[in-house]
C-alpha cells in the first residue's frame, strides 16, 4: 500500500474511518475540513474531533490547499466535495492523483478478508455487531463504519473505526452514492432495499452488481429473506436469514423485554435463544444477521449469542439517553422512511406512555424526493388520534395497516423543525412544515416548529412520565448537542 495521502473532509464519519484505520496500518495520513479552518483562523473552540484525529497521528489543516503538497500518493475524496474546493485545485495543480473514498475502500478491502454489509438501513448496527462479535471471540477483527461503536467513545475516541492484528475487515459498504458497485468481498451482506436516496430501480441495479460482484468470484452472499425487496437478490439460502428463512438463520418467538429484544435462532439442528440489549423487531434481523457472518468466519452459534448479550450499542442509532422524571429519551440517526418508521415502533414497543417524536429532515432535495413516503411510513407507524394501534409491537405480532375502530387513548404526536441546510446552491421549494400539514391531513397528531429549540421546550412540556422523547435526524453534526440540551430540559422540568 502507498504511504502518504490526503483527505478533504477528513472530520466526516466516513472518510475519519478510513483515515484511522490507514494510520493504524502505518501509512502517513493529512487531512482538511471546514471547521479546522474556523479554529486555525482563531474563530471558534477547537473541535473535539480534530483533536481526536491529531491523537491518532492525523496532520489537520484548513481547508485551503496549504495540507496539499507534492510526492503525496493521492487526494482522498468524497462525493460532497466539489472542484471548487480549494485542496482539490491545489492537487490538480500539483498533479497529485484523486482518489474517491470507496476507491480507497475498495483497494483497502481488496488487501484483507472483508465482511462488507451493505443495505439502506441498518448497516452501522450490523457492522458494530459483526465487530463485537469477532472481537468477544478473539479473532481481533478491523472495523470501518459510519457511527462511533459506544464503548469506544467512552474511551475518548471516535469510535468508528480500529486496525486490528486479525485477518477480517468489517466495513459499512454505501450505496447512496453508487459507488456500491465497486466492492469485492469476501462476505457481503444485502439487509434491506428501501427507497431511501434514489429510486428503487437504480437501487436494484446498484445491489445486483453488488450480488454479482461476489458471486461471480466465488464469495459469500448473505441475504435478508424476510425484506421482499431484498428477497430476490438470493442465490444460495443456506446462508440467509429472517422470519421466514428455513434453510438458513431464522428467528422465531420474538418478544421484548423493556428495550432489549429476546428471540431464539434456529439454524440447522440449532436453536440457540439470544437476548439482545436493543429495541424492535428490526434488531432481530439485525443480530441475526451478524450472525450470519459471524459462522462464516468460524465464529459458534452459541457464541454469537453470548457475544451479542453485551453489545454495547451504537452512536445515536436508536440510543437510549437515560429516563428523566418518567420520561425516556432517545437518539436516532433516521432519516429515510423505513428507519423512521422502524424506530417510532422500536419506541412503542417499551414506553408505557406516548411516542412524541421528533424529526429535522436533512436537504432540501431529500426532503422533496421522500415527501410521500416520509408522510405514509410516518402516519402508518403512529398511534393516532380516534383509532386503535395499527400493531402491537410490543408483544413481537406481525406488523400490519389495519387499525381497531376503538379509540386509542395513547395518541403519538410527531413534531418537525426545519429542514437542516448544509450549504450550497439549492431550490428551498419545500419545508418541514408541509410534512406536518400532510400528516395532519390524514389524521394524525403533528406539529412543525421552525426553530428546534422552541421545539424542545414544546416536547419537554408536553411530555409525562412514562412518555418516550424520541429524536430523528441526520447528517447536521450539531444533533448530539441538541439531544443533550433536550436532557438538559427534562433534567430541570
Amino acid at each position: 500500500m502507498s504511504s502518504s495521502y490526503f483527505f478533504i473532509g477528513v472530520a466526516g464519519v466516513g472518510m475519519s474511518a478510513i483515515a484511522q484505520y490507514l494510520v493504524g496500518r502505518g501509512v502517513e495520513v493529512r487531512g482538511s475540513d471546514r471547521q479546522f479552518g474556523e479554529y486555525l483562523a482563531g474563530r471558534c473552540e477547537k473541535p473535539r474531533v480534530m483533536g481526536q484525529l491529531e491523537e491518532c497521528g492525523i496532520q489537520c489543516f484548513a481547508q485551503d490547499g496549504s495540507g496539499v503538497v507534492a510526492g503525496l500518493d493521492a487526494v482522498v475524496v468524497s462525493t460532497a466535495i466539489e472542484e471548487s474546493n480549494p485542496d482539490l485545485k491545489r492537487a490538480r495543480e500539483l498533479g497529485v492523483p484523486v482518489m474517491h473514498r470507496s476507491e480507497m475502500l475498495a483497494k483497502i478491502s481488496k488487501e484483507a478478508k472483508t465482511i462488507a454489509v451493505s443495505g439502506t438501513s441498518g448497516k452501522s448496527t450490523v457492522t458494530a455487531m459483526i465487530y463485537h462479535v469477532l472481537q468477544y471471540a478473539g479473532l481481533e477483527p478491523s472495523v470501518m463504519t459510519g457511527a462511533g461503536l459506544v464503548n469506544l467513545q467512552r474511551e475518548g475516541k471516535i469510535g468508528n473505526a480500529v486496525s486490528g492484528r486479525g485477518e477480517w475487515l468489517v466495513v459499512e459498504a454505501d450505496e447512496s452514492d453508487g459507488t456500491l458497485v465497486r466492492y469485492e468481498p469476501e462476505v457481503g451482506l444485502i439487509l434491506n432495499v428501501d427507497k431511501d436516496h434514489k429510486e428503487m430501480v437504480e437501487l436494484q441495479e446498484i445491489f445486483g452488481k453488488f450480488r454479482d460482484n461476489i458471486l461471480n468470484n466465488g464469495k459469500t452472499l448473505i441475504v435478508n429473506d424476510a425484506h421482499p425487496l431484498a428477497k430476490p437478490f438470493s442465490q444460495d439460502r443456506l446462508n440467509d436469514f429472517g422470519t421466514e428463512s428455513y434453510v438458513g438463520f431464522q428467528g422465531i418467538d420474538f418478544r421484548t423485554e423493556g428495550p432489549s429484544i429476546v428471540f431464539r435462532c434456529r439454524h440447522n439442528n440449532e436453536l440457540v435463544r439470544f437476548n439482545v440489549p436493543l429495541p424492535g423487531r428490526h434488531n432481530m434481523e439485525n443480530a441475526l444477521a451478524a450472525t450470519a457472518a459471524a459462522l462464516q468466519a468460524g465464529v459458534s452459534l452459541r457464541t454469537c449469542a453470548d457475544a451479542l448479550a453485551t453489545f454495547p450499542g451504537v452512536f445515536r442509532r436508536h440510543q437510549i439517553l437515560g429516563t428523566f422524571g418518567g420520561v425516556t429519551l432517545v437518539d436516532d440517526f433516521a432519516h429515510n422512511p423505513a428507519k423512521i418508521s422502524a424506530s417510532i415502533k422500536s419506541a412503542r414497543g417499551f414506553t408505557s406512555g406516548r411516542v412524541l417524536a421528533w424529526f429535522q429532515p436533512h436537504g432540501f432535495g431529500p426532503t422533496r424526493f421522500l415527501r410521500n413516503d416520509l408522510v405514509e411510513f410516518i402516519h402508518k407507524a403512529l398511534r393516532n388520534p380516534g383509532a386503535g394501534a395499527a400493531d402491537d409491537f410490543s408483544k413481537g405480532a406481525a406488523a400490519s395497516d389495519a387499525v381497531e375502530n376503538s379509540v386509542n387513548s395513547l395518541a403519538d404526536r410527531m413534531y418537525f423543525s426545519e429542514i437542516y441546510y448544509a450549504g450550497g446552491t439549492v431550490t428551498r421549494d419545500i419545508s418541514a412544515g408541509d410534512l406536518a400539514c400532510d400528516l395532519v391531513a390524514k389524521g394524525s397528531d403533528a406539529l412543525y416548529i421552525e426553530n428546534r429549540d422552541e421545539c424542545a421546550k414544546a416536547m419537554v412540556k408536553e411530555a409525562k412520565p412514562g412518555d418516550t422523547i424520541l429524536l430523528m435526524g441526520a447528517r447536521d453534526p450539531s444533533l448530539e448537542k441538541f439531544a443533550q440540551s433536550v436532557q438538559k430540559l427534562l433534567l430541570y422540568k
